[in-house]
């Protein structure tokens, strides 16, 4: 076994890459499967608009 990567022969890079593929697989699968599986599906909440509201950052007294 090498002990550098830089000495590394060719079937230690293919262990590094297959490891590093089964590692990627196991992260996207346990990502997929702690997705909410429930048949709920999401509602859109409808906001409507009220009164027209003025904003200012001063104190004085705004006339309409």
């Amino acid at each position: 076994m090498n002990q550098s990567i830089q000495s590394a022969d060719r079937a230690t890079h293919l262990k590094i890459v297959v490891m590093a593929l089964v590692a990627g697989i196991t992260v996207a699968g346990l990502g997929i499967f702690a997705r909410s599986s429930s048949d709920d599906t999401p509602t859109a909440h409808v906001v409507r608009a009220g009164q027209p509201v003025a904003m200012t950052n001063s104190n004085s007294v705004m006339i309409r």
